[in-house]
């Protein structure tokens, strides 16, 4: 009977190993996920399978009778989980790409066991003691920097996760963790549900007076796609944009406007007040269990900027210079707003898109309708590949034999300029209810070289996005801004792309998070280009060119309301900084202590009943908790790069080699300060940044 069990167990296991497209070797071409066959019932099995293979190499490790090296603990360490690895990737994208009901219920169910795997890794004693005898023979074991990087990263990744713990201190951090990764996880999924959640049916079309045909032809789209009559408004970028920037209807954009800055507020199933209150107080707990003051403390310390001190610094330098400039803005657009409406009138938050895109249009004759023919997204996609060729020789090709996970995905290979392949690069352009919102990039397969056979397994990298989508009448035609984010992702995906590491977790854009905006920042300075724009920026019914007059205006137009648009994200800065400062828990009115965080930087009249931190997902739910300084403090670094472009031309091979051998392929294996210098031969400051917006 038992022999009869045996079996049958075998049989059961061997039939559930073959339909489970992660338990296999992927047939795929470069061994890319086999999307078209991944169900949501593989993911769980698959998960638990990988958990127990990653627990039994640390079992290898810890009960390895040879006396801990770099070899047989540090590496060996660094490629374990590559099952788990595997499957919890791809979850975790399609989670924020194209999920479901059901994905979000099996990652509530998830979360806790990943969390739980994770602190039994981190807090096992005997695994930290083998590190932590590796750690201290460092200064003899004749590692090269990659490897001196990697014994750091794990000895500190243990430290900072707890190892160091005893008792009920370590109890106390295994709850925390659990509790916090739920909590973001009800964050993000709150937010992304009260988004969908919402819609503007609009039924008289004197309701879209103002609106450019696009606009109005998307909102007919949609209320076809949701079966309703007439035109639909919702709070994703595309639709909610263009209204706010164009409808003559005031009441129409304050609903609007309340409805998107009131998200997680609300009194029902999704309101995000108290999960964020938790999160903060969850974070700051865990930060003072392991001996730091706050979280921001804690996060800093693996930061360029490395304390507080350094980034209120660059807030408040900002803050300085740019408050003028701003001022001066907002009376300029409440004074065209008062030429059409009376003396009387007072601009209002639901007003700024409004008025200022009228100022803009009266200035330099330029809105985003007046452009929007010449960027049809296939054409975009030429003229962001094509500068990649341009400045490193790669070459794109689309593979409609690599299986995607939406109809709407694209698939290439990239080649390098030698014709070797480099990464295959996923492309995912158009909003739809399963996507959160925002552009971002990720991987589902990072780089590695193999340091016995020398192979280097190349990445495979996905541009996320969330861009105007095509109707029946027209092609997407992207705004100047959408271009602009497209440039910005694909910074990133270079990053990934070009990564040369031989470890995993040193490679692309595993780097300081206060650096890594630099790869994709730089790119966005070649849209106001005209040598680059004239690559591809073509009319999508008559072919021709952007005219020179319009690329004139695009570029005296590059810092209209540059002042404001600085405040507002030194705005978002201090807010985070607000919340993760702190060093005693958090126990009052989420909405009064945001407004009291961010004052100084509020130029137009503030709403009471608006609230940025319920849906703020980058510091809540992402990885931006203590880091949103990180865009500024990268935009100091991308302007004093790029004058380095500017000085010897923007399509220059020699400068983009050398931008892509000391920073690109880099990835983290040294510290981003000695990497920039490397590139740029000195420290940056923010003169460059203040002259190319005309501050300085």
């Amino acid at each position: 009977m038992k022999k009869i069990l045996l079996l049958l167990t075998l049989f059961c296991t061997t039939m559930t190993q073959a339909q489970n497209p992660f338990l296999e070797k992927y047939n795929t071409p470069h061994g890319t996920p086999p999307f078209d066959k991944i169900k949501i019932e593989h993911y769980e099995p698959a998960i638990m399978e990988g958990m127990k293979q990653e627990m039994a190499e640390i079992d290898a490790i810890i009960n390895n009778r040879e006396k801990p090296t770099f070899s047989n603990t540090i590496v060996a360490l660094e490629k374990s989980g590559e099952l788990l690895e595997r499957v919890t990737t791809v979850f975790g994208n399609l989670l924020s790409a194209e999920t479901n009901d059901e994905m979000q219920e099996l990652a509530q169910k998830l979360m806790p066991l990943l969390s739980e795997h994770s602190n039994n890794i981190s807090l096992n004693e005997k695994l930290f003691e083998r590190i932590k005898t590796v750690y201290n023979q460092k200064a003899s074991l004749n590692l090269n920097t990659e490897q001196a990087k990697l014994l750091d990263n794990a000895y500190d990744g243990f430290v900072r996760s707890g190892a160091n713990l005893q008792g009920e201190a370590k109890d106390k951090y295994r709850e925390l963790t659990a509790k916090l990764s739920m909590l973001t996880l009800n964050y993000s999924q709150n937010s992304l549900k009260e988004t969908n959640a919402y819609q503007l049916v609009l039924t008289d079309k004197s309701q879209l007076s103002g609106l450019p045909e696009t606009a109005i032809e998307a909102a007919a789209h949609t209320a076809q796609e949701k079966n309703v009559e007439g035109w639909v408004i919702t709070l994703q970028a595309p639709s909610y944009g263009p209204f706010m920037q164009y409808a003559d209807n005031r009441e129409l954009r304050k609903e609007l406007y309340m409805a998107y800055n009131t998200k997680g507020t609300l009194n029902n199933e999704y309101n995000n007040e108290s999960i964020a209150t938790e999160i903060v107080n969850t974070r700051m707990a865990i930060a003072q269990l392991l001996g730091y003051n706050s979280h921001a403390d804690y996060v800093l310390q693996k930061r360029m900027a490395e304390n507080s001190d350094a980034v209120y610094n660059l807030l408040n330098q900002l803050l300085d210079a740019y408050t003028p400039a701003a001022q001066k803005e907002v009376k300029e657009v409440e004074k065209l707003a008062r030429e059409t409406e009376g003396n009387s009138f007072e601009l209002m938050p639901w007003d700024w898109s409004y008025y200022s895109n009228k100022l803009k249009e009266k200035n330099f004759n330029l809105n985003d309708e007046l452009l929007r023919p010449y960027f049809e997204l296939e054409k975009v996609k030429e003229g962001v590949f094509g500068l990649a060729t341009k400045l490193y020789g790669i070459t794109f090709k689309k593979n409609s034999d690599i299986p995607v996970y939406h109809k709407d995905v694209d698939a290439f290979e990239v080649y390098d300029k030698d014709g070797k392949y480099l990464a295959v690069l996923y492309t995912d352009f158009h909003p739809r209810e399963g996507k959160r919102a925002g552009a971002w990039m990720t991987s589902v397969k990072g780089q590695w070289i193999d340091e016995k056979t020398g192979e280097n397994s190349r990445p495979h990298v996905m541009l996320v996005m969330n861009f105007t989508k095509p109707t029946a009448d027209k092609p997407a035609l992207l705004t100047f801004d959408e271009m602009d984010t497209f440039l910005h992702e694909f910074g990133h995906g270079l990053h990934g792309i070009f990564a040369n590491s031989t470890y995993e977790s040193l490679s692309g854009t595993s780097v300081y998070w206060d650096f890594v905006e630099l790869p994709s920042q730089i790119m966005e300075n070649f849209a106001n280009e005209k040598e680059f724009l004239h690559t591809f920026a073509k009319h999508y019914q008559t072919g021709e060119l952007l005219p020179e007059a319009y690329i004139k205006r695009i570029v005296d137009a590059a810092n209209f309301n540059v002042g404001y648009g600085c405040l507002r994200q030194v705005s978002f800065g201090l807010l985070d900084m607000a919340w993760y400062t702190r060093t005693t828990p958090f126990e009052g009115d989420v909405k009064v202590y945001e407004k009291e965080a961010w004052k100084k930087t509020q130029i137009l009249p503030v709403i009471p009943e608006t609230c940025m931190s319920t849906q703020f997902s980058h510091i809540f739910a992402g990885g931006y908790s203590a880091g949103y300084y990180s865009y500024k403090w990268a935009e100091v670094l991308d302007a004093d790069a790029f004058s380095l472009f500017k000085e010897k031309g923007i399509f220059n091979t020699d400068v983009a080699q050398s931008f892509r051998d000391n920073i690109l392929s880099k990835g983290g294996t040294e510290h981003p300060m000695v990497l920039y210098k490397r590139f740029r031969g000195h420290e940056p400051t923010i003169d460059a940044l203040l002259i190319r917006n005309g501050i300085k």
